[in-house]
């Protein structure tokens, strides 16, 4: 969750807490109500009559619900009861956890590189259309690390580790349609992870799309859940 919330915007701050047995994550406090995002309610193990009131007494305003399943343990029950009170499920995710014991080591048909120079960050900005990372993020003690795939002056692949309680979350994860099946990704993934633990991340975890899980257990990540996520018919508190 601190992972997630950490890279959700440099600009606007998301911010995890808890409530109760809920995990929360929501922008921090704006000036205005209205630029507020929905928020991300996280349950793991908890009844969802429980989640349903805790969210909505709690809310500020519209908000997702985030159930975890373990995997291989049946969803009908959790999914049943969401839907009578009154949610619809917007998708589903899997869970990963790479414990960082052994780190898949294969060629890269293209230079990998950490973003630390002001000049690399004004490029990648220019490549995902988003304001460049400021030159203090670019060092050692920022609390994430950006990667890139370089094909001449192109940028084709990239990917983000974000320190989080003592593991890293991986984030951003993509390589451009044109490079694809080359190998980048999997070169990507292994440089981030080597980094991952010289740096003293105790795992790696992420959230993964269907086309994305073909992906990860390759480079030693382990499907441990699912995320479900719900939305609420009537979004009222």
């Amino acid at each position: 969750m601190r992972g997630h919330s950490a890279g959700k915007s440099l600009v606007f701050p998301y911010e995890a807490s808890r409530v109760g047995p809920l995990w929360l994550m929501r922008d921090a406090p704006r000036k205005s109500p209205r630029d507020y995002r929905k928020e991300e309610w996280i349950a793991h193990g908890v009844d969802p009559a429980e989640v349903d009131a805790t969210a909505r007494r709690h809310a500020r305003g519209r908000f997702f619900v985030c159930a975890m399943i373990p995997d291989g343990e049946p969803d009908g029950a959790v999914r049943s009861a969401y839907k009578a009170l009154g949610y619809r499920l917007l998708g589903t995710e899997g869970f990963f956890v790479q414990a960082l014991d052994r780190i898949p080591m294969p060629p890269s048909p293209v230079p990998i590189e950490r973003v630390r120079t002001p000049g690399l960050a004004s490029r990648l900005g220019t490549a995902t259309r988003t304001r460049p990372m400021p030159d203090s993020l670019l060092g050692d003690g920022a609390p994430f690390r950006q990667y890139v795939a370089l094909d001449g002056e192109d940028i084709v692949g990239r990917v983000r580790s974000v320190d989080a309680a003592g593991a890293t979350w991986c984030a951003d994860m993509h390589v451009a349609p044109s490079h694809r099946r080359r190998g980048i990704g999997r070169a990507l993934l292994s440089r981030m992870l080597q980094d991952d633990k010289a740096r003293g991340s105790k795992a790696s975890v992420l959230t993964a799309s269907h086309a994305g899980a073909l992906l990860y257990p390759g480079m030693g990540y382990e499907r441990i859940g699912t995320l479900f996520v719900f939305a609420p018919d009537r979004e009222s508190r």
